[in-house]
């Protein structure tokens, strides 16, 4: 007979169990603040994205673009065995590239859109493949050489665009408006959400995401990444080029960060690079997009929605005179929720697994 397939719901339910803690602690949180305003806030926070219907979802789904693909950059490279803390610089970076093809390049007309895209992609790549070929030939850890990477990144934009004046809007500090035809198309999304702002990105965000799910299950490269990832001298031993993967996966990891940035800016949504020495908001966000989905793909792709589902409620809490930053306050306890999570779940793990052995050697005595 064929053993039945155990389904793990651990993980799972160590993430649900920390979004209802954060969300608790939330509550506690407006109590505090404002107790006669309270529960009509904590209501607000929970079916706030639905205030303007299917605006409002639309809303829901343009937020979540970018963080979803951010939050795939980190998971990804967190399957990898790699910490990829770089996602705010790959990010602008990418940005920049998306920003610039869609600025100059405007004679590309009907495709002018897609090479801003790829370029954003390319060069979100590029500032990805640096901390990996560090971390491959010289063992410099990544999350040190991310971290420089980032603030190299964001100075060099800044640098970049108010260096150039086909670029920069000197009136209002940042970069000029993309063409229209860099700007990616709603792909329907504009009938199915009218007045909303999210368009065909989030469309091909989910194409991403089905993408590296495929990769990293079902191809050899992709068991290959794992591998490296859980044991490296074990894949050193069974003829793995441990080096080619690494670099391979912050490449791929920067890439996927980059295109973050990319649909961002080319949204058509008035975004533009600002001139300030801020990290992108959007990269940190990634890595508690990733937790919370327990670095899995479509796990990240969940994960990525309702924290812009909080985002989204957490705007009009404003009506009931709450900070909205008590969203970035919920959002703080369910990560930290989510890591303690993962922490129990290694260690029942580890129990698990020895109680196994001692079975079985109890077991081999006995015959």
């Amino acid at each position: 007979m064929k053993k039945k397939r155990n389904i793990n719901l651990t993980g799972p339910v160590s993430s649900v169990f920390a979004i209802v803690i954060g969300l608790l602690f939330g509550f506690v949180v407006l109590l505090f603040c404002n107790a006669s305003q309270a529960v009509p806030g904590f209501l607000t926070i929970l079916t706030g994205a639905f205030t303007h219907g299917l605006k409002g979802v639309g809303q829901v789904f343009y937020y979540a673009t970018p963080i979803i693909l951010t939050g795939l950059s980190v998971g990804f490279a967190f399957k990898t065995g790699l910490f990829n803390i770089g996602t705010p610089g790959q990010f602008i970076v990418g940005a920049f590239g998306a920003v610039y093809v869609g600025i100059v390049f405007t004679s590309l007309g009907s495709v002018h859109w897609i090479v801003a895209v790829l370029v954003s992609a390319v060069c979100g790549a590029v500032w990805g493949v640096v901390p990996g070929l560090l971390k491959a030939f010289f063992n410099v850890n990544e999350v040190i050489s991310s971290i420089m990477m980032n603030y190299i990144g964001m100075y060099a934009v800044n640098w970049s665009v108010k260096a150039d004046k086909v670029l920069f809007n000197s009136m209002r500090n940042e970069s000029k408006n993309v063409a229209v035809s860099a700007q990616i198309p709603k792909m329907g999304m504009d009938k199915l959400f009218p007045g909303s702002s999210v368009n065909g990105g989030i469309l091909i965000a989910i194409l991403v995401v089905l993408i590296i799910y495929l990769v990293l299950n079902k191809t050899a490269f992709g068991f290959e990444l794992r591998a490296v990832g859980f044991n490296r001298e074990a894949s050193r031993y069974a003829g793995i080029d441990e080096k080619k993967n690494i670099v391979f996966s912050m490449m791929i990891a920067g890439m996927i960060s980059g295109l973050a940035g990319g649909l961002l800016y080319l949204a058509g949504t008035g975004k533009h690079i600002e001139i300030v020495d801020v990290l992108a908001s959007e990269g940190f966000t990634g890595i508690s997009v990733a937790l919370l989905g327990l670095s899995h793909p479509i796990g990240v792709l969940f994960a990525g929605i309702f924290i812009a589902y909080l985002t989204a409620g957490g705007f009009y809490l404003q009506l009931y005179e709450f900070s909205t930053e008590i969203i970035d306050i919920i959002v703080a306890v369910i990560i930290y929720f989510s890591a303690f999570a993962l922490i129990v779940k290694s260690f029942m793990a580890k129990t698990a697994r020895r109680r196994q052995a001692k079975s079985e050697r109890k077991g081999g005595k006995g015959e």
